[in-house]
């Protein structure tokens, strides 16, 4: 089956399905796998919870976040 004729298919699956088989699709890309990505999201995680508890770095709102999203893809 060429690549349109599957393509037309998946557009008929189920919204689950097709994230599904997208997520496959992906993953099926990216077949380098990185032994120490674990331990650096470990270190990653760590380092930005340590700034949210010392003060280093504040949240936003997430309605914020939204509305100034929501502007810049506006042009605003």
């Amino acid at each position: 089956m060429e690549a349109g004729e599957l393509l037309k298919h998946a557009l008929t699956l189920s919204e689950k399905e097709r994230a599904e088989l997208a997520s496959s699709l992906i993953d099926s890309l990216d077949s380098a796998i990185d032994p120490d990505a674990e331990q650096a999201w470990q270190e990653e995680i760590a380092r930005r919870l340590a700034s949210l508890e010392d003060g280093t770095v504040k949240t936003i709102p997430w309605e914020e976040v939204r509305r100034k999203g929501k502007a810049i893809l506006n042009g605003r």
